[in-house]
């Protein structure tokens, strides 16, 4: 049983390792996994490295328990799954520190030893790591429900963008990162939702410095389901939100085999989401026994995203690239059930 001050410690500290805490939780199944986005100066090579590690319900006939790093190539869309055994993985409980075999993932960089084949090297965070705002009343991007204790599935944003530099090795040929923007977000919990859409780009034109992350899933909540999101846009300086704990409102949602389209209203105005869908590759996603192979990703979607202040202003209207999109599980009961 995870004791109340190891649940306040981990819950404020979003970004760093939770599992001590909820391996406590009585032999249920347990995941946690860090995805990081590594995008060179030209947007050509685009990668998404993801170490991790799940534990198995103890007592299941089908029980797996594992460490891993896979690696997405966006430019491509091949994708690889490296697993390890689970002694070979260790990670902080306070910082962004998660080793997997020979390979180590910090604050100030990855070094990626992975057959050539993949990618080995090192790149490193010229500039500091930038994360979602955490409070009491809000510890990161879940808001009051990073509180609730009996969630699915947690999530966290570890930096909304940083530099890059370095070089890693594919394949006998030398990528170099410098001048590039990195991303970092992370899931831990039991398993992923069974129905969700996920996006997510730091390359939008009009603002280097600008990022957007959305998500909207199917969440159990006391024996149903219902639809929640949660969106921020981070551009200028600021960050806005719209989120079901923000009581922000998705007025459309549509999804079809080209493009996602969503629009929000809320306390920071009105956010409209044109995502165009692109073929990707497959990655390795929690379920309740095993890391399953079920996950399409793309990280060569675009997204036009305008967002007008609730005065009328526009604040930004621009095209996102180099964008990553999920869009997976049961789509029709996500979008015919209703949100909190």
């Amino acid at each position: 049983m995870i004791t109340p001050w190891a649940f306040v410690r981990s819950t404020m500290r979003p970004t760093a390792f939770h599992g001590a805490a909820w391996r406590a939780r009585a032999g249920r199944s347990y995941f946690e996994g860090w995805y990081v986005k590594l995008v060179d100066a030209t947007q050509e090579q685009r990668w998404a490295v993801i170490p991790g590690v799940f534990v198995g319900e103890s007592g299941s006939s089908d029980h797996v328990s594992e460490a891993f790093v896979q690696v997405l190539d966006g430019s491509t869309g091949r994708s690889w799954y490296h697993p390890y055994p689970l002694g070979e993985f260790s990670a902080d409980e306070s910082v962004f520190d998660v080793r997997v075999g020979p390979n180590r993932f910090t604050t100030t960089g990855v070094t990626l030893d992975l057959p050539e084949e993949t990618l080995s090297g090192s790149v490193q965070f010229t500039s500091p790591l930038d994360p979602w705002p955490v409070s009491a009343a809000s510890p990161g991007v879940m808001g009051w429900y990073a509180w609730v204790p009996t969630m699915e599935c947690y999530h966290g944003v570890v930096s909304f963008g940083h530099s890059l530099a370095g070089s890693v090795l594919h394949q006998g040929r030398s990528m170099s990162f410098a001048g590039g923007r990195g991303y970092l977000e992370k899931d831990w919990g039991q398993a992923f939702p069974a129905g969700y859409v996920w996006l997510h780009s730091n390359h939008l034109a009009a603002d280097p410095t600008a990022c957007l992350v959305a998500s909207t899933a199917l969440i159990p909540w006391r024996g149903k389901h219902f639809r929640g999101w949660i969106v921020g846009l981070k551009h200028g300086g600021q960050l806005y939100r719209w989120a079901t704990y923000t009581q922000a409102r998705t007025v459309v949602l549509d999804i079809d085999d080209d493009h996602v389209r969503w629009t929000l209203q809320g306390r920071d105005g009105r956010l409209e989401l044109v995502a165009a869908r692109t073929g990707g590759g497959l990655l390795h996603a929690p379920i309740r026994t095993e890391m399953h192979q079920r996950v399409e990703e793309t990280l060569d979607a675009s997204v036009q995203v305008r967002h007008t202040a609730p005065d009328g202003r526009v604040l930004l209207d621009t095209l996102g690239t180099t964008a990553a999109l999920e869009v997976h599980g049961d789509l029709d009961r996500l979008l015919a059930t209703a949100g909190r």
